[in-house]
């Protein structure tokens, strides 16, 4: 399967979970879970929630922030990978000047 991420129309998205600012994404969904493309503007966050019947898998392409996942931060930065298991919590931060650009995989279990 083959998904074209740059023939899709990306969707803006005001305060996801409870964050601040914006965010943009594009979208991948099956039963078995999403692949998003997304950025999070800077000064924007995803808000802390919970992941009840997933994980949540962030790569980040380019830019800077922070993820809080159980009350522990870490640094985000270019290649690195935050992984929120299934029965966490977790936020994501732009710290940077510049978008914060994530690839994520949710896979449901």
């Amino acid at each position: 399967m083959l998904i074209e991420f740059n023939e899709m129309a990306g969707r803006t998205i005001t305060g996801m979970n409870g964050g601040d600012g914006e965010i943009t994404a594009k979208m991948f969904a099956d039963q078995q879970g999403k692949i998003i493309f997304c950025c999070i503007h800077p000064g924007g966050s995803i808000g802390l929630h919970i992941h009840k019947t997933s994980d949540d898998i962030n790569y980040v392409i380019s830019g800077t922030g922070l993820a809080t996942c159980d009350g522990n931060d870490e640094v985000l930065t270019a290649g690195s990978c935050h992984i929120c298991k299934k029965g966490s919590q977790h936020s994501i931060m732009n710290t940077g000047s510049e978008d914060l650009v994530l690839l994520t995989v949710v896979t449901e279990r």
